[in-house]
């Protein structure tokens, strides 16, 4: 009996995938390297066998699924099921996910943008539940961001409303694979902030990181610049407050056009919590407009990185009702 619904949440780091019953009630999941640098190709094969690994573990076939939904990050033509390119994923243009992942599994498939599988997730079922203004930013590998206007998900003319991490924040920055340079996800992401902290220390400045990694820069991880933090790091201080602001200076922008009630912080870089976010709204203080600021509050995700695993499910189900009313 078809009652159960997979959701998949494809991250530059790990493939992250959770299967529901009919109450979206999380019966199983499993994570996996992403390893985008293999190419498309080989991604693709890795979400299907994680997700085929899990089937076989809960006992679950494809006789046993309604659909599955997929949250995938960069440009998408959700329509025909094609991700036409990601910024963080190389060798990744054009990749017909839904045809390939239906011939392969035999299940009805759904793609969106990841940052809005996300929204759709905190919106339904965590801190945006019963707000009719939100804005989702998911601070992963890159910068993603999403938004609820009026009690709608809103995805423009090319489904790409709310990819806030190519508003430009700099004329000459940092080259992003999106054609431009100096966009804001180049900064503010785990790859940005990294880049970041690994260009002060080849600038001469001393981190206690650098201990811990043996002075071998591409081992630092997000998570070690939070312990850092705590112990009073000076260069890693620095950091967070420029990655912080510059986020503030990027969500005043998306504030003003969006006017959300409230702004939900998701993504692995959200543990960094007020290590970050203190430098943001400082930012939004001084800076956002005065009234639709007020009526505002910032929060992290509830549902953690789970959220994009039960957004994508939620909305594939609803994708699948509406296909066949």
């Amino acid at each position: 009996m078809k009652n159960h619904y997979i959701g998949v949440d494809l991250g530059g780091t790990n493939i992250k995938v959770s299967i529901f019953n009919e109450t979206f009630r999380k019966v199983g999941e499993k994570r996996s390297p992403t390893e985008v640098t293999y190419g498309s190709e080989h991604v693709l094969t890795r979400i299907y066998n994680t997700v085929n690994d899990l089937l076989e573990e809960l006992h679950l076939s494809s006789d046993d699924i309604c659909c599955m939904g997929m949250g995938v990050p960069g440009i998408l033509d959700i329509k025909n099921g094609i991700s036409r390119f990601s910024p963080n994923f190389p060798k990744w243009e054009e990749v017909p996910i839904v045809a390939w992942m239906e011939n392969h599994l035999g299940i009805p498939t759904y793609i969106d943008n990841d940052a809005r599988v996300n929204l759709y997730g905190e919106w339904k079922f965590g801190a945006g539940k019963n707000r009719r203004n939100v804005l989702m930013i998911t601070l992963g590998t890159g910068l993603g961001g999403a938004a609820v206007v009026d009690g709608r998900v809103i995805y423009g003319a090319t489904g790409s409303a709310g990819e806030i991490g190519h508003i430009n924040m700099y004329r000459q920055g940092r080259e992003c694979r999106c054609g431009s340079s100096g966009c804001l996800g180049r900064y503010v992401s785990a790859l940005g902030i990294l880049r970041t902290f690994r260009e002060k220390v080849q600038e001469g400045r001393h981190s206690v990181i650098c201990e811990w990694v043996d002075n071998d820069l591409e081992a630092v991880t997000a998570d070690m610049l939070s312990k850092a933090y705590d112990k009073g790091d000076p260069v890693v201080i620095e950091t967070m407050q420029e990655t912080g602001e510059l986020l503030g200076y990027g969500l005043c922008a998306v504030f003003s056009l969006y006017n959300p009630e409230i702004i939900i912080v998701g993504g692995g870089m959200s543990n960094m919590g007020d290590r970050l976010l203190q430098y943001t709204r400082d930012v939004l203080d001084s800076h956002a407009l005065r009234i639709p600021y007020g009526a505002c509050t910032i929060v992290t995700a509830v549902l953690g990185d789970a959220a994009g695993m039960l957004g994508a499910a939620v909305y594939a189900k609803e994708q699948l009702a509406q296909s066949v009313s």
